[in-house]
């Protein structure tokens, strides 16, 4: 049955301290929050002021700082800036090299809108608004060497969903950001006027980190070729998703910062893969875990953090809000609830807790912004973040980032973070997912499990509900 006697604990969340401004941050790490409270810079969609840190000026200036090569691997890259400076690297006679996921390596400038799904659609209608230029069109152009996920012949991997930049094999550039306008800085549209107290756009949230060691460059460095292989136009030997053979997680310092890396993905038996590395470091937590995630669909984590719940563990987490709700969610695990899905049915293996979380929510966010952060802080010392979403398909599928860090110091500054995305947000069940809980109520009654052909009344009628796909 639906949850749907649990007491409504919607309410604002408290900020619960929060570090001195620009607290210094270990040797060697550089770290940048685009929607942060204590830094500004001119947007350049609106041409007003903003709070918040650059993060195309942080990947510019890395690009600028380089002197022998350049190595880019990036879900989609549509800043014609950063396409600019890495023409002018190239022509310059630095190695520069770019993959891509194969979604976003067409110029969008010659797709015609037409014929594109509703989201690619809206993406083309967006970067045409701008009048910035096409980032794709440009590399190609002037001939930078780039291949997508395709250039092992295949279709594509899951998703090649990486987000990082080496500079000169002793830099890297990673977080949870694309190189994209709606991922830093926003989309077009919004209060003209620029008033920051409007509901304009300021961009997915995000951050960034600028990584100081060769040693960890190297592991990054040999994921790029295994991606790479011999380039655009030679043999079908670059290696994309299962292909590249997962692989155990690495150890290297970042001054002395200990990091851990892990690239994704792996098979589901596979003793390595990353699911299993969050769910032993989640096992760990003693005293308190922060979370920040665009997604949480994995019932393992889910049932790890209630072994949490029952040892005393203090959690907090915040959710996208597009994603907290959705029938696949873990979210509503830790609510106490399960919602059938479009087709009616539930969830198989759903273990809704039997007393609900009351620290999860959702963060108050811009329309058309996300919660894009794949982000915990373990005891305020360690810290997981990258492109690695909480999910099967990014430990699986795709072709992903998951980084570990052990520094009090580095955590302090993403706890500010999450407490600067506490502030305001919606927690517990909230008006708008008690209204969807009545309407699949009157829509599919309790459900029916996955898995299972049932036979649903709902409303007096009957009708027969096929529940075997995903």
């Amino acid at each position: 049955m639906l949850g749907l006697g649990l007491a409504s604990c919607s309410a604002e969340a408290q900020l619960l301290g929060k570090p001195a401004k620009h607290a210094p941050l270990p040797k060697g790490i550089e770290l940048v929050f685009n929607h942060s409270e204590t830094s500004r810079y001119r947007s350049p969609i609106t041409g007003q002021w903003r709070q918040g840190d650059d993060l195309e000026a942080f990947v510019l200036a890395s690009i600028q700082q380089a002197k022998r090569e350049i190595l880019v691997a990036v879900q989609e890259l549509s800043l014609p800036k950063v396409a600019e400076a890495l023409v002018e690297r190239h022509r310059e006679g630095l190695t520069v090299k770019v993959v891509l996921e194969n979604t976003y390596s067409t110029p969008w400038s010659q797709e015609n809108p037409i014929g594109l799904a509703p989201h690619k659609r809206n993406r083309h209608h967006q970067l045409q608004a701008l009048g910035w230029g096409d980032a794709v069109a440009i590399l190609q152009r002037a001939g930078v060497p780039l291949i997508d996920d395709t250039a092992d012949g295949s279709a594509g991997s899951g998703l090649m969903h990486h987000k990082f930049m080496v500079v000169d094999r002793a830099v890297v550039v990673t977080g949870s950001a694309n190189f994209t306008p709606s991922c830093i800085h926003g989309d077009p549209g919004g209060d003209p006027s620029g008033d920051p107290g409007s509901n304009r756009s300021r961009g997915n949230v995000n951050h960034l980190l600028r990584l100081h060691s060769s040693a960890l460059a190297s592991s990054f460095v040999a994921e790029f070729e295994r991606m790479w292989g011999d380039g655009p136009g030679g043999q079908n030997d670059s290696r994309f998703g299962l292909a590249k053979g997962g692989g155990a997680a690495q150890r290297a310092l970042v001054g002395q910062t200990p990091v851990t890396v892990l690239f994704a993905p792996h098979r589901r038996k596979d003793p390595n893969q990353g699911l299993g590395l969050l769910e032993k470091l989640l096992l760990g937590t003693r005293k308190q875990l922060d979370l920040a995630l665009f997604v949480l669909s994995e019932q393992g984590l889910a049932d790890a953090m209630a072994r949490l719940q029952e040892r005393g563990v203090k959690i907090r987490l915040l959710a996208d809000p597009g994603f907290a709700n959705r029938a696949f969610s873990e979210v509503l695990d830790l609510l106490g609830i399960q919602l059938p899905d479009h087709r009616c049915g539930l969830e198989a293996g759903n273990r809704p807790w039997q007393k609900p979380l009351e620290g999860v929510g959702t963060p108050r966010l811009a329309s058309g912004d996300k919660l894009h952060h794949k982000l915990a802080v373990i005891d305020n010392r360690t810290v997981i973040t990258g492109s690695f979403n909480w999910s099967p398909s990014a430990a699986h599928q795709n072709d992903e980032t998951l980084l570990v860090f052990d520094s009090p110091q580095l955590a302090e500054h993403f706890t500010a973070e999450i407490n600067r995305l506490w502030k305001g947000a919606e927690l517990g069940l909230t008006p708008r997912l008690q209204r969807k809980i009545e309407r699949q109520r009157l829509s599919c009654g309790s459900g029916v499990q996955r898995g299972i052909h049932q036979t649903n009344t709902t409303q007096g009628k009957t009708t027969q509900v096929n529940t075997t796909g995903g």
